[in-house]
């Protein structure tokens, strides 16, 4: 028997869905949040998948950046408790950089010019590590900002799934560096890209540059670097609040993973991170288990099951026993799958320990797109199995 997720909606205030792309991230934290809502809790569903499945599934016709309210009617057709209520937003990646910079900018001069400056733009929508850094320093926003009982955050979608535990060193990397610190040492001095004090190899390469860039384009790129290194303290400063944040025990990294036997690995692999961070892991969830069906059956008996039912009365034996063979060899396919996948969650629980909560969730015939479909996974999240 495999534990469920049990009382980590009484005993976390944030929990951290994380897991590589594809393994169902959004659809485990939205039905998370909802499950939050509905036990009485204020509840936001924080997510940075930029298709629109968990807007729909929620009844919200546009998720941003703006935390919406999902109606009650929605989150529980016979009513929430007191205190109840979920809400949801999408990060926006460049909002979420621009309010960091709005916080940690000396003067509104300089954080007008950096919000403008063309290089930020690029840099605040592209920069690897930006997206990662900015879910968490806006997960930190509202936990500090905001009056919610549970926030649930879904991690971006990444070939590894915590990336973000780096995401403050690269982009502190990629705009720290010596190489930058030559190029803008001689507008620190005069306020101009000079590059009379740059000397003459590295004149020669600017110059060379100018001409394919344009001589303003490095002048914007100097200013840019100047002025957003004052504010780049204030990011490494997020950065510390944040892995303070996470660290916390009130938080718990719940890890979603697909039964095959490479996620399984990876999955291993995140929480032996985790555990070398102290960060608290709160459990695991494996998506689209299949279920084994304990019945034994052959040819012979769902002929026999065939030919007893109205629909296939004045079919011939040979006829019933195609159509027999034909439905067995399905049943036997997914009888293996169901088999490989008790083996690769098994394999799962043993590194773990029984004491560590792995829930299953069955693979569905169909994808979940409403807040009903939602509330049938938080029903398997939440029981023993």
């Amino acid at each position: 028997m495999t534990r469920g997720l049990g009382d980590i909606l009484a005993t976390k205030q944030i929990l951290v869905c994380a897991g590589s792309g594809g393994v169902g991230k959004t659809t485990t934290g939205a039905a998370l949040a909802l499950e939050g809502a509905r036990r009485g809790k204020k509840t936001l569903v924080m997510t940075i998948d930029p298709a629109k499945r968990l807007a729909n599934s929620l009844g919200l016709e546009l998720l941003d950046h703006e935390e919406r309210r999902v109606p009650s009617e929605l989150v529980s057709p016979v009513g929430v408790p007191p205190g109840g209520a979920l809400y949801a937003m999408m990060l926006d990646q460049k909002r979420a950089f621009d309010e960091i910079v709005a916080r940690y900018a000396r003067d509104p001069e300089v954080r007008a010019r950096i919000l403008s400056n063309r290089i930020y733009q690029q840099i605040s929508a592209s920069l690897s590590g930006s997206q990662e850094y900015a879910a968490m320093a806006k997960l930190h926003q509202v936990d500090r900002e905001r009056n919610y009982d549970l926030i649930v955050v879904d991690t971006p979608p990444t070939a590894h799934a915590l990336d973000f535990l780096d995401a403050p060193e690269k982009v502190a990397s990629a705009v720290d560096s010596p190489a930058i610190e030559w190029f803008i040492k001689p507008f620190k001095t005069t306020g101009r890209l000079s590059l009379k004090l740059i000397g003459m190899g590295g004149s020669f390469v600017l110059k060379r540059l100018a001409r394919f860039v344009g001589s303003a384009f490095l002048e914007d790129m100097a200013r840019f670097f100047v002025e957003f290194n004052d504010v780049m303290g204030g990011f490494r400063e997020r950065a510390r609040e944040v892995f303070d944040l996470l660290r916390q025990p009130k938080v718990g990294f719940v890890l979603v993973s697909a039964p095959e036997s490479n996620a399984i690995e990876e999955a291993l692999f995140f929480h032996e991170r985790l555990r070398a961070s102290a960060m608290p892991f709160a459990g695991f969830v494996v998506n689209r288990v299949h279920a084994q069906d304990p019945a034994k059956v052959d040819v012979g008996t769902v002929a026999q099951a065939l030919a007893d039912r109205p629909e296939c009365h004045g079919f011939t034996p040979y006829e019933l026993n195609r159509a027999a063979e034909a439905m067995f060899k399905s049943y036997s396919e997914i009888a293996m799958l169901a088999e490989a996948d008790r083996r690769e969650v098994a394999r799962l629980q043993a590194v773990l320990g029984p004491d560590q909560a792995v829930a299953q969730v069955p693979f569905f015939d169909k994808d979940v797109h409403d807040v009903a479909g939602l509330a049938e996974i938080g029903r398997y999240l939440f029981k023993e199995q």
